[in-house]
């Protein structure tokens, strides 16, 4: 019997084994998109299969990326469907083809800006010891781009801040230092931008999503409490889905940061990535039922 879950609009039936993974595959996602065609890709922390391409039935059509990653931690689809990817660790963005070639670097691979936090210390706990914010990167979290090409990097386990490139990659500005008050972080998690041209940024460990314009002005905050939200993903229709990774939660809500619906439970602590397709229907990172490792949980459109 399959589980549903949500309510009115937003109802969805849960598969909790939709990835048919190859036997003997062990792989703890981290972060999942879907391109154009809606294959989806996982990106996982296994050594041997840090990009997992399936399509919408949860079959494993390629892998690659074998020893390229250090700690994998977000990958995003673009128009073209090549894949931006945020590598923690090495401190870096990389742009991918669909198939891994390497079309574009940001950031200097093993770098880490002076944030108050121990060079040596790589821990998901680093956060607690960032004093002041730092320039690029400190550990780095997730990216988005303008239409124009733009990138806005939220830099968060080892700083307290967003960083903007210009399209050519050239460094712009950063804003952001630690603590709880407005316009400040407590490891900034995931960023998105929005059809209004605001930068949506999951101030994850302060409970909270920010918003800001493209210079670094507070615009708002949402008025939602949010337990630890992850990450953001915006359809085609404006509405928001925000993974809430200290609570076990998936919440959709409006571009005001209303609620419209809300699951989950404690048990899926550490849900980390979310994605929708042309069907409307999700791709969740969370972890799997009676404690299984993180994986990609598909819930379908009712």
């Amino acid at each position: 019997m399959s589980t549903r879950v949500g309510n009115g609009k937003y109802s969805y039936e849960v598969d909790d084994d939709w990835a048919k993974l190859p036997a003997g595959w062990t792989i703890p996602v981290a972060a999942v998109t879907v391109d154009s065609r809606d294959r989806v890709y996982g990106f996982s922390r296994s050594p041997e299969h840090p990009i997992i391409v399936f399509d919408r039935g949860g079959n494993v059509l390629s892998s690659w990326g074998a020893g390229l990653f250090a700690f994998p931690h977000t990958i995003r689809a673009d128009a073209q469907d090549n894949l931006w990817i945020v590598d923690r660790d090495h401190g870096q963005m990389l742009y991918f083809s669909p198939t891994g070639s390497l079309l574009k670097t940001v950031g200097t691979r093993g770098y880490r800006s002076d944030t108050g936090v121990d060079p040596k210390d790589f821990s998901s706990a680093a956060y607690r010891n960032v004093t002041h914010g730092g320039g690029p990167f400190n550990l780095p979290t997730d990216i988005a781009l303008t239409p124009s090409g733009e990138m806005f990097v939220t830099d968060g386990y080892g700083n307290a801040r967003v960083h903007k490139f210009a399209a050519d990659g050239t460094y712009l500005f950063s804003w952001g230092e630690p603590g709880t008050g407005p316009g400040q972080f407590n490891l900034p998690h995931g960023v998105w931008i929005d059809r209004r041209g605001r930068v949506l940024v999951c101030d994850r460990e302060n409970d909270r999503v920010q918003v800001f314009d493209q210079d670094g002005k507070l615009l708002e905050i949402w008025p939602t409490k949010l337990i630890g939200p992850a990450a953001l993903y915006v359809d085609a229709d404006d509405v928001v889905y925000i993974p809430e990774h200290n609570g076990g939660l998936v919440s959709v809500l409006t571009l005001d940061g209303g609620r419209l619906a809300q699951w989950g439970d404690p048990s899926f602590r550490s849900c980390h990535g979310i994605w929708g397709d042309s069907r409307g229907d999700l791709y969740v990172v969370r972890p799997g039922a009676w404690g299984r490792p993180r994986r990609v949980v598909k819930y379908t459109r009712v």
